[in-house]
């Protein structure tokens, strides 16, 4: 009996036994665990850089508008005639002397073929003027006709030939009235605007069409009077247009003074011809103004980054962590960009991959 009740006591404090050794178990690992060092593995690897010595010119940047060299109005030169035939659209290259529209031109041909006609009776009566005057003439001379007659044949044919150059005025004036019907290019161009219509009745001092001249564009800089006063005429310029396209040209005018209300002037750029860009389109470019070269400390574009206001560089630090630096920027040049202030020479920073790193982001750093 005492036996039996031995070996259920000993069976039932087992479970407890193990019970309390798993607790213990727990315990142990929970304590290892916060004993046990955080290990930091790194964000991402990146390629740092330096600054860099450079020698570069001195360039002047500026914002601006492409513009037409010069636009030349098209209108008609009559007034009251309907539009006839439209022969050009907007974007078409023409010649100088191109006829653009032409206007119906029936009643214009109708006094034009009156005057000639008046004209052809005028040089008939002045040959016939002429005749008498002639005979008078000879007759006088011998005394069969008086000098008073001979007098009244000689103003008969004077007469008869201003009649004669009148009439002649008058044709000539419906053959340039005729000419006029016919709209035609004042030089070589593109269309820029077309808004004449078949139907419509011309109307004086009307624009029908607007022809940018020569096809040539510039680029009209909008500039500061402190800026103004650094460039001149014939400095090369380098307008940005598009996607990485530099066109090269010069400076062609400078404005004499400065808008009132915006404080702002302007430079006039040559572009080459041919140059493909669009008149209205934005584009920025950079003016050099410098006598020689000056030396500065660079940085690849890529490294420099602009959240608002604030310009900055991610510095990789001795303990592999990057952290936000601001920076004063200068120029730029190709892929480099002018650093000011802000950076030593030998700090490393993140040349490429900034956009996907905070600060405090730990990271492999390679050389690039």
């Amino acid at each position: 009996m005492n036996n039996k009740y031995n070996r259920l006591i000993f069976k039932i404090a087992l479970p407890g036994l193990a019970l309390a050794s798993g607790a213990i178990l727990l315990a142990g690992s929970s304590q290892a665990e916060q004993a046990a060092p955080a290990v930091s593995r790194p964000a991402l690897t990146v390629r740092i850089t330096t600054l860099r010595e450079d020698k570069w010119a001195r360039t002047l940047a500026a914002n601006g508008s492409i513009i037409p060299w010069q636009e030349a109005i098209v209108g008609a030169e009559i007034s009251g005639l309907r539009i006839a035939e439209v022969k050009v659209s907007v974007g078409d290259h023409v010649q100088q002397g191109d006829v653009l529209a032409t206007l119906a031109a029936e009643t214009i041909q109708a006094g034009e073929a009156e005057s000639l006609a008046s004209l052809k009776e005028s040089e008939a009566v002045q040959i016939e003027a002429k005749v008498n005057a002639e005979r008078s003439r000879k007759l006088s001379a011998s005394g069969f006709v008086s000098d008073q007659q001979a007098t009244q044949s000689a103003t008969g044919e004077l007469t008869a030939q201003a009649r004669v150059e009148v009439q002649r005025a008058r044709h000539q004036s419906a053959l340039l009235r005729l000419s006029q019907t016919r709209i035609v290019a004042p030089d070589s161009g593109i269309i820029s605007a077309a808004n004449a219509n078949v139907g419509s009745l011309s109307q004086p001092g009307m624009e029908l069409f607007r022809l940018i001249r020569k096809g040539r564009l510039e680029w009209r800089a909008d500039l500061t009077a402190e800026e103004l006063m650094l460039i001149q005429k014939g400095m090369t310029a380098e307008v940005a247009v598009g996607e990485g396209r530099i066109l090269k040209g010069s400076v062609r005018a400078i404005s004499p003074s400065v808008d009132p209300k915006t404080r702002y002037g302007f430079a006039l750029v040559t572009l080459p011809d041919n140059s493909g860009v669009v008149a209205g389109a934005f584009a920025r470019g950079t003016f050099d103004v410098s006598s020689g070269m000056r030396s500065l400390l660079s940085l690849p574009q890529s490294a420099v980054m602009q959240r608002g206001s604030k310009t900055y560089v991610l510095v990789v630090g001795t303990d592999n962590r990057v952290r936000e630096r601001a920076v004063t920027v200068g120029q730029r040049n190709s892929d480099h960009i002018e650093i000011k202030q802000g950076l030593k020479t030998n700090e490393p920073v993140v040349e490429s991959g900034g956009a996907f790193l905070t600060e405090g982001d730990v990271v492999m750093a390679v050389k690039g």
